[in-house]
């Protein structure tokens, strides 16, 4: 979850567009299962508790290139993925545009420094395929947390999560080869992956497109 100008501003940017794309959370069974499978996951919650959080949510498309959050904004929501592909990216000094992490279905998302500490976001975080999200409020999520000890437990576990994720990307860029991490998503995410397009996988693995192409083709013979 966590592997995370200025020539560039915010406003350069494409604006997100999906203010107009809420939902009452009425899901459907598949919805409902997925979901409660990934709280039960973390054995902190009944059943009840997992329903009654549930009605909490909203339902936001959103659309192919679209942006969840964007750097310089504060994240006052975190989302869960029910369906669809996001990268995480941040501008350099050159203005160059650097993906350092994927987010895919049946995850959690948030740009979690901001969301936690009230900062603006260093981060933005575009979909690569339309998407749909159940969002839940700041708000919402503190009063959780002030009411109910599994809820504070059941953050902390997500950011224990997102740490050691961001340590293994760091190790990975440290001590593997580009090979190796493309291999390693591949192995992990195959459903996924062709849907990344080539500039935005290049970046994750720090390498060029063209590096990318010899590397495909010699893991397809």
């Amino acid at each position: 979850m966590l592997p995370s100008s200025k020539h560039l501003t915010l406003t350069s940017l494409p604006q997100p567009q999906f203010l107009n794309k809420f939902y009452l959370f009425s899901p459907n069974q598949e919805t409902k299962l997925m979901v409660h499978d990934f709280f039960r996951s973390f054995e902190l919650f009944s059943e009840n508790e997992i329903e009654e959080f549930l009605k909490l949510f909203e339902i936001r498309k959103v659309n192919k290139n679209e942006y969840f959050i964007q750097e310089g904004e504060k994240c006052r929501e975190v989302a869960f993925i029910q369906s669809g592909i996001f990268r995480s990216f941040y501008l350099a000094d050159d203005g160059k545009d650097m993906t350092y992490c994927f987010r895919f279905p049946n995850t959690m998302m948030a740009a979690y420094s901001s969301f936690i500490s009230g900062c603006l976001s260093k981060e933005s975080m575009q979909a690569i395929t339309d998407a749909e999200l159940l969002i839940l409020k700041k708000e919402k999520m503190d009063a959780l947390v002030q009411d109910k000890l599994n809820w504070m437990k059941f953050l902390k576990i997500i950011a224990e999560q997102e740490y050691l994720e961001l340590e293994n990307r760091f190790f990975q860029l440290q001590r593997d080869s580009a090979t190796q991490r493309y291999s390693a998503l591949l192995k992990n995410y195959p459903d996924y992956i062709q849907k990344i397009p080539l500039q935005y996988l290049a970046s994750y693995l720090g390498i060029t497109q063209r590096h990318l192409s010899r590397i495909r083709k010699e893991i397809s013979f």
